[in-house]
């Protein structure tokens, strides 16, 4: 899996044991999804390109850089939410769109019951977010709906896969790029990750 990326961070392993801890307090849990974010936000933007621009400091003119293309954050309704303000703070000219997702009880497959995204996805770096890769089902969803949109390079940012969703996102769409925080041991029979950190939702927002 050439396009799968683990960020290995000392820090960042920190913060995924303080969202394991069932212990962990709403606002540690969110601050930890912060910092891990942030992580995610840095090493996806390696892949970003820039021209050369000359700038003029208070001593002399230089040279400098900037973007080539836009950046458009997607995160999925509503965990991915929690991520979405650090990538802001990091990526702070980035358009912002929304995808809501829930499964079809009947068909067992996700259905959107919100999809809002700005124009011009081609011509943008698209960075779909949501905490938890575990079935990949709505994940890979998400992507098709924003590939339908018209985006052509898109960035997959989670905070613990599967390796069951990881498989089928990376099957259903090889072009793109996932980054994760870990990789975690498999799904139980209720579909959790175990083990995983819970509902990543319920435990931001404190509707447990």
């Amino acid at each position: 899996m050439n396009n799968v990326f683990v960020i290995d961070n000392p820090l960042v392993k920190v913060d995924v044991t303080n969202l394991r801890n069932k212990a962990t307090s709403e606002e540690l849990f969110r601050n930890s999804v912060k910092r891990i974010s942030y992580a995610l936000a840095m090493e996806i933007s390696r892949y970003f390109e820039v021209k050369e621009v000359e700038v003029d400091t208070p001593l002399e003119k230089t040279k400098g850089f900037e973007l080539t293309h836009s950046i458009v954050l997607v995160p999925i309704l509503r965990a991915g939410l929690g991520m979405m303000d650090a990538f802001l703070e990091i990526m702070p000219k980035a358009r912002v769109g929304h995808i809501g997702l829930q499964r079809d009880e009947e068909t067992l497959q996700p259905v959107d019951y919100y999809y809002k995204t700005p124009k011009q996805l081609d011509k943008a770096k698209v960075i779909l977010l949501d905490p938890m890769l575990a079935t990949g089902g709505s994940s890979s969803a998400a992507i098709s709906y924003l590939k339908k949109s018209g985006a052509k390079d898109i960035y997959f940012a989670c905070l613990i896969a599967a390796p069951e969703g990881t498989k089928k996102v990376t099957q259903d769409h090889p072009d793109i790029k996932l980054f994760t925080a870990v990789f975690d041991r498999e799904l139980n029979d209720k579909g959790y990750i175990v083990p995983g950190l819970g509902d990543a939702g319920d435990r931001t927002f404190g509707t447990l």
